[in-house]
């Protein structure tokens, strides 16, 4: 790899971290049709490339939510120990599969999230809090679902966690990124070590990616912060859509 190459993925790596900041999900989402799309990696390489940017990004992040919204332990253990269990199944079973076909369930996932997260910002919301609408408990199947999601498809989660527990628990978009991150956190390190183990990881790709993301991850978690709840909402259904039309796009 050139110094230009590895300039150029650092750069890569602090945009993509700036998102993942952003949005709460260590800039996988985007990374793995970026990695498709801009450097023609097959469906599971790119999802097990974009695992090494993710996994110390996703901890950063964490830390950086934990600091300016405290994350209650027992909702984060209640979504992380199920979902880690679930992400070894769903990513043993996912490094099997037809790239081909991998990456248009990747498409469809995302425009079924971004439907379903637009509908939303026009709804009427119910009252948001720190506190969850039904018992924590409830937390358990979300986590498991989750986790399977993630690793199956490489990006820990998040993108379905997120959206459950504001709509379905009542919990902010901040509070919900940060329980996001706590289930991410462990689903991501074995989907990761599973692809890696698989041949489906290309490191010298990855490690650039990894200090970009991880140099500009905590601006993109103050601004957040700083965005109305209404805007972030919106923002994030435009990043899904986005993401769908790149790897859509993808010869």
């Amino acid at each position: 790899m050139s110094l230009l190459d590895l300039f150029t993925n650092l750069l890569l790596g602090l945009l993509l971290g700036t998102f993942g900041g952003v949005f709460g999900i260590g800039g996988g989402l985007i990374a793995i049709p970026a990695l498709g799309v801009l450097f023609g990696l097959d469906q599971q390489l790119a999802q097990g490339t974009a695992l090494v940017m993710m996994v110390p990004n996703v901890l950063l992040a964490l830390w950086r939510y934990h600091q300016r919204n405290r994350i209650e332990l027992r909702y984060a253990l209640a979504l992380a120990v199920p979902g880690l269990c679930l992400a070894f199944l769903g990513s043993s079973w996912a490094v099997a599969v037809d790239a081909e076909r991998m990456r248009m369930a990747f498409v469809g996932l995302l425009l079924v999230l971004a439907t379903y997260n637009g509908v939303r910002v026009f709804i009427r919301p119910a009252a948001y809090s720190a506190n969850l609408r039904h018992p924590w408990p409830w937390l358990i199947p979300l986590g498991a679902g989750s986790g399977l999601l993630g690793g199956v498809f490489g990006v820990g989660g998040a993108i379905l966690a997120t959206p459950v527990l504001t709509s379905v628990f009542g919990t902010t978009q901040v509070m919900a990124q940060g329980l996001s991150l706590a289930l991410a956190l462990p689903s991501t390190g074995i989907t990761l070590a599973t692809y890696a183990l698989h041949g489906h990881v290309n490191w010298a790709l990855g490690f650039p990616l990894a200090v970009g993301g991880l140099l500009s991850i905590s601006w993109g978690v103050r601004l957040a912060h700083a965005l109305p709840e209404r805007l972030l909402r919106i923002l994030f259904c435009v990043f899904l859509l986005l993401c769908a039309l790149l790897l859509g796009l993808k010869a």
